[in-house]
C-alpha cells in the first residue's frame, strides 16, 4: 500500500529539493492593470499571491532580493539582474547558462539558505521575489510578518507556479502557470516585452511537441519515473500531479508514474516504484557546476539503480531506458521547462519531435 507521508517542506529545502509554500502578500488590491495586462507605459500593475491578495506597482522596483537560485534565474533571463542586491539559496558557480552564470555570482549571498529576518528587512530592497514560500520554511518562527515587510518598505511577490502549487486543486499538466508567472515579474520589472519573447519561445517548442505526439492514445504512452537520487535512496521522494514534472512529463507524451498522488512531492516505498514499473526513468541528479561532474552523477544514479534488488529488475532497468535530464530543469518552474518538454518527447519518441 503506498505511503501517503508528507515529505516535510523544511526538510526538503534544506536537503536541496525543491520545496512549496504559500502565504500572505503585502496587499494592495486596488488599483492597477493585472500583470500582463498593464495599460499604456505598463504601470500601474498588480499582482497577486496565492490567496488572491494584490500587490501594487506604480513602477519598476530598483533593488531586488530573491530568494533562490530560481527566481534569481528569471530576473537574469529578463534583463533585470542588475536590480538584483542580493539572494538567499545561491546557485553554484556553473549551474546556470554560461551567459548567466558569471552575472549570478557577482550577486551578494545573502544566505546560504533562507534570509535572516533581520538582514533581509534592512536590505534596502524594495521588493522580496519568493520563488517557493522559502521565508516560511526556515523551521523557526523568526520570519517576517506582513505588517513588517510593509514598514521596511518591502513588497513580497510570490511565484505562484510554484508557491502555489501544493495547495492547487487540481493536477498541473501544462506549463499555463510558468508562462504566467514570467509575464507578471516582466511587468513588474519592467521587462514585458523580454517576458513576452520567452513565453512565446517556450510555446513554440512545446506546440511542436504536441503536433508530434499530443495525440497519442493514454493507453499508448509510456510510464515514467521521475528518480530523484540526490533526495535519497533510501525511500524515494517521488513527484506527483501538483508538481510542474508532472506537466513537463505529460507534455513531452508520457505517463508520470505518480501521477495519482495529490501533491507535489511525497515519500513513498520501493515497493510502490517496483508496482509501478515503469518503461522509462529519468536521473534526475542536481547540477554540479561542471560536465564531467554531473556525468559522474548520472553514471552513480544508474549503477546504484542497476545493483540495487529493489530496482534492478524494474522494466526501465533491465531495457536501459535512462534519460540523463537534470533535476532543476524538470522540477523548477521556468523558462527550461520547455526545453525539457522537447528532450524527453525526442527520446521516448525517436524520429517524431523536431
Amino acid at each position: 500500500m503506498r505511503s501517503r507521508a508528507w515529505w516535510g517542506t523544511t526538510a526538503v529545502v534544506l536537503g536541496g529539493l525543491l520545496a512549496t509554500g504559500c502565504g500572505g502578500g503585502d496587499g494592495d488590491p486596488a488599483g492597477g492593470a493585472p500583470a500582463g495586462d498593464s495599460v499604456a507605459g505598463g504601470y500601474p500593475v498588480t499582482v497577486t499571491d496565492c490567496s488572491g491578495a494584490g500587490t501594487s506597482f506604480s513602477e519598476a522596483p530598483g533593488k531586488i532580493v530573491t530568494s533562490n537560485a530560481s527566481s534569481l534565474e528569471l530576473l537574469l533571463r529578463l534583463g533585470a539582474g542588475d536590480k538584483v542586491i542580493g539572494t538567499g539559496f545561491p546557485p553554484g558557480k556553473g549551474t546556470l547558462p554560461a551567459e548567466l552564470d558569471a552575472q549570478a555570482q557577482r550577486v551578494e549571498v545573502m544566505s546560504r539558505y533562507v534570509i535572516p529576518k533581520e538582514k533581509l528587512l534592512g536590505s534596502g530592497a524594495d521588493v522580496f521575489l519568493d520563488t517557493f514560500g522559502a521565508m516560511d520554511m526556515g523551521g523557526t518562527a523568526d520570519v517576517p510578518t506582513d505588517e513588517e515587510f510593509k514598514a521596511a518598505g518591502i513588497k513580497r511577490v510570490y511565484l505562484k507556479s510554484t508557491a502555489c502549487a501544493a495547495g492547487d486543486d487540481s493536477p498541473v499538466t501544462d506549463l499555463t502557470a510558468v508562462q504566467e508567472d514570467i509575464t507578471s515579474l516582466g511587468a513588474v520589472t519592467g521587462t514585458s516585452d523580454r517576458a513576452k519573447e520567452l513565453v512565446d519561445g517556450m510555446k513554440r517548442k512545446v506546440a511542436a511537441v504536441q503536433r508530434a505526439v499530443g495525440s497519442t492514445p493514454e493507453g499508448e504512452r509510456p510510464t515514467y519515473f521521475f528518480f530523484d537520487y540526490d533526495a535519497g535512496t533510501k525511500q524515494p521522494v517521488v513527484v506527483c500531479n501538483r508538481q510542474i514534472a508532472n506537466a513537463v512529463i505529460t507534455l513531452a507524451g508520457a505517463r508520470n508514474a505518480f501521477a495519482d498522488c495529490d501533491a507535489d512531492f511525497q515519500q513513498v516505498g520501493w515497493e510502490d516504484v517496483i508496482a509501478e514499473n515503469p518503461d522509462w526513468i529519468q536521473l534526475g541528479v542536481r547540477n554540479r557546476g561542471s560536465d564531467a561532474a554531473n556525468d559522474k552523477a548520472f553514471d552513480e544514479a544508474r549503477k546504484w539503480l542497476e545493483t540495487n534488488p529493489a530496482t534492478k529488475g524494474l522494466r526501465a532497468v533491465e531495457d536501459g531506458n535512462f534519460l540523463r535530464i537534470g533535476s532543476e530543469q524538470t522540477t523548477i518552474a521556468g523558462v527550461t521547462n520547455a526545453d525539457t518538454v522537447q528532450e524527453i518527447a525526442r527520446k521516448l519518441y525517436p524520429g517524431k519531435v523536431d
